[in-house]
Parts: structure tokens; C-alpha cells; sequence
């Protein structure tokens, strides 16, 4: 059966960010299995639509190096993983929740490696409002297991498929090639994260009828929008680091 749009590229993601990664590991093994890699090395400039032959063995190995960047690849894998129903909702929760578990992760190995003060007050905001959205969001997913198809998730042309789709395209062609310090690696791979997530949330505010997901996405764009700009600011004082 052919795959949706958005699900393909989230596993075109996954071979090409980091070749080296296991996309079985949970959540949880990802930031322990990550403890001795160095970070800094170069990462594939290399996206989805784009010509794959570019990227060689040896970046691929590069761009593992990198732990927060294997956290958002496996982040990637899984939700190509996920088998689209053709409910806005119901995708839209399940795409989202390992969306959130994928922050849960990078804030954790933020926490683990980060020095900056700033940055780590952040990654336990993140991870505090992120794990409270997935226990909502896993509520979400039960409840609309039996919610009726309203769009067609094979069909790129679908408005709502599109919309979700750009929202992984624009992830994955503005991935930032890593850098030694982790405080920058976090601030700058999160930034791009949260604004997959703003724009994921603006599709279902556009397609979905459920009103308590649609109040959410509201409440997600209203709080990642301002995380983002905290994360901009931060970075233009902190180009140092770079």
C-alpha cells in the first residue's frame, strides 16, 4: 500500500540523518545508548525530495555523533512507523504524541550534557509541559480509535496530508548541522522541532473537528511560538558557542 506523504518523509529522514541508529530503541534507551558519543561532527545537508546520492557513508556515520540529532531521527522513525486511519484527529494525536515523547527525549539528554542554565531551565519546562500534553494526547488517541475516516492520508494532494507534510519537509531541510557545544546543539535542533510542532498543530486547527485537540493545538502554537523566540534570542547572544 502506498505511503502517505508526511510518513514518508519522516522515514526518508531516518535514513538520511543517521544511518547508524536502531529505530526499536525506546525513548528512554536513547538518551543512555547516546552517553559516549562525541558531539560536533558535520551533518547531512541532504533532505527529503533532494538528491540522496550527495551524502556519503562517512557523513551519515558523522551526523550519528550527535545525540540530540539520533533522538530526533528515531523521533522521525517512529512516526513513520505510526499507520495513518485517515481521521485528522485521531493521526493528528498519534503524530504529535511522538512528536512530544521525541522533545521528552532531547530535553532529557539536554539535562544530562548541558551547562548553560538557560537552556536547561528550558528543557525541564519543555519536558514538564510536553509529558502532561502525551498523557492528554494518549487519552485522545483511545478515544478516537473509532472516529470516522475524513480525509485520505495516501493522497499528497490532500489539503490536510499537505499540510503535515510540509510540516516534516521544513523540519528536516532546516536540521542545523551539530556543533561541540550542547547547549547550541539543543537550542538549535529544539528550534526547529517546536516549529514542526507549530505547524502540524496550525493543520489541525484547520482540518480537525475535535474540540478539545483543536484547543490544544491552539494552546501548543501559543506556547512553542514564544519558546522559539526565547530560543532565538538566546542564540543571537550565544554565537560564541557556535
Amino acid at each position: 500500500m502506498k505511503k502517505p506523504a508526511f510518513f514518508l518523509a519522516a522515514l526518508c529522514s531516518g535514513s538520511l540523518l543517521v544511518a547508524s541508529c536502531n529505530s526499536d530503541q525506546t525513548a528512554e534507551s536513547t538518551a543512555t545508548a547516546t552517553e559516549t558519543a562525541p558531539a560536533g561532527a558535520p551533518a547531512a545537508d541532504d533532505m527529503a525530495g533532494m538528491d540522496h546520492s550527495a551524502m556519503g557513508h562517512g557523513d551519515a556515520a558523522a551526523a550519528g555523533s550527535s545525540p540530540q540529532l539520533v533522538a530526533m531521527n528515531e523521533m522521525m522513525t517512529r512516526m513513520h512507523a505510526t499507520k495513518p486511519k485517515g481521521n485528522t484527529d485521531h493521526d493528528f494525536a498519534h503524530h504529535m504524541l511522538e512528536h512530544h515523547k521525541g522533545a521528552v527525549v532531547m530535553a532529557d539528554i539536554q539535562l544530562r550534557d548541558g551547562k548553560d542554565a538557560t537552556m536547561r531551565r528550558m528543557a525541564e519546562q519543555i519536558k514538564a509541559d510536553q509529558q502532561r500534553e502525551i498523557a492528554e494526547l494518549e487519552a485522545a488517541t483511545t478515544r478516537l480509535d473509532t472516529a470516522p475516516t475524513n480525509y485520505n492520508p495516501n493522497d499528497p494532494a490532500d489539503p490536510f496530508t499537505s499540510k503535515m507534510n510540509a510540516s516534516m519537509e521544513v523540519m528536516m531541510k532546516n536540521t542545523p548541522q551539530p556543533v561541540a557545544n550542547p547547549d547550541m546543539n539543543f537550542n538549535m535542533l529544539m528550534t526547529v522541532h517546536h516549529q514542526s510542532a507549530v505547524d502540524m498543530a496550525r493543520a489541525e486547527l484547520a482540518h480537525g473537528k475535535d474540540t478539545k485537540l483543536k484547543e490544544m493545538a491552539q494552546q501548543m502554537i501559543t506556547a512553542q511560538q514564544k519558546e522559539i523566540q526565547q530560543f532565538q534570542d538566546w542564540h543571537r547572544k550565544n554565537a560564541d558557542k557556535m
